[in-house]
């Protein structure tokens, strides 16, 4: 399996409101940056979207390290997805999972990758993470609303 690293960061005007996302996939040192848009969405949508559309960019199952500053993202892959799915897709509190279908896609891709998800704080000068918040801010910028 090809190891990659992927780093990942959404970004919302309102919330709900025109919202972003970056991503920077690396393999083998090389950068490949992707980014995209919605003219109505959540910040929580677009850091999902943001890991969503970059696993999806790989060709073949990989070894990810996937970084990102969204505890939403990263404790919903790694604490509490297992737990939604064995209750039916509702939380602790008996409630919808809200994003459910962006969930389901993230737990299919994790099947075809391994993926290990690691959380940094963000705005905090981690050179990755910042780039990939002015993607996800640039793509906001060429939404015409």
């Amino acid at each position: 399996m090809e190891k990659v690293e992927i780093f990942t960061d959404g970004a919302c005007r309102g919330n709900p409101g025109p919202g972003g996302y970056g991503s920077i996939i690396r393999i083998k040192g090389k950068d490949c940056e992707i980014s995209g848009s919605a003219k109505k969405t959540t910040n929580n949508i677009m850091e999902l979207t943001a890991a969503v559309a970059a696993l999806k960019h790989l060709d073949a199952p990989s070894e990810v390290v996937l970084t990102s500053d969204s505890q939403y993202l990263v404790k919903g892959m790694t604490q509490w997805i297992n737990g939604w799915i064995k209750k039916g897709w509702v939380t602790a509190s008996k409630q919808p999972v809200k994003n459910k279908d962006i969930w389901i896609e993230l737990e299919q891709l994790s099947k075809i990758h391994k993926i290990s998800w690691k959380w940094v704080r963000g705005h905090q000068g981690h050179i990755e993470n910042e780039r990939c918040d002015r993607l996800a801010n640039i793509a906001v910028d060429k939404i015409n609303y």
